[in-house]
């Protein structure tokens, strides 16, 4: 689709961000198709790895979401084996989460179709400006946007 197409969305930053955030999802979900996982899916179980059992508020906080989008967007790993959650030992009130050893498995499975997808996207974008629009995408991440006197 042209620009010349969508005359007055290429000036709104909320509707050429999600345009291409669904592109770039689809591409993602494409590459990572035969692991049987989606993207998300695949940053979830990376979060959860990296994350060294964390707590759902924590994986919630970093993803930016909420704990029931984090909750139904765990319910597939969770059944699927992949994920476990389990109280706290300090805390019973805080839920952590937890790779299975088949979700270490799984991870390493869709880890190198990642790869493959990362490295064609820098191959198609350009190496500097992938790292330019995460540099970018993290920045905007990091702002805090008060909703405008008028909304109030």
């Amino acid at each position: 689709m042209s620009k010349e197409a969508l005359p007055g969305l290429t000036l709104c930053n909320n509707a050429v961000l999600r345009r291409a955030t669904r592109k770039i999802g689809q591409y993602y979900d494409d590459v990572l198709a035969p692991s049987g996982l989606k993207a998300t899916q695949q940053g979830l179980l990376y979060q959860i790895h990296i994350g060294n059992e964390p707590a759902m508020g924590t994986i919630a906080a970093s993803l930016i979401m909420d704990l029931s989008a984090l909750g139904h967007t765990l319910k597939p790993l969770i059944r699927d084996g992949y994920v476990e959650t389990f109280a706290d030992p300090a805390d019973r009130r805080v839920k952590r989460v937890r790779l299975t050893p088949r979700g270490l498995a799984k991870l390493d499975e869709v880890m190198k179709l990642w790869q493959i997808a990362q490295r064609h996207f820098e191959e198609v974008v350009g190496k500097e400006q992938a790292e330019r629009l995460r540099a970018v995408l993290d920045d905007i991440t990091a702002l805090d946007f008060d909703l405008p006197p008028a909304t109030q």
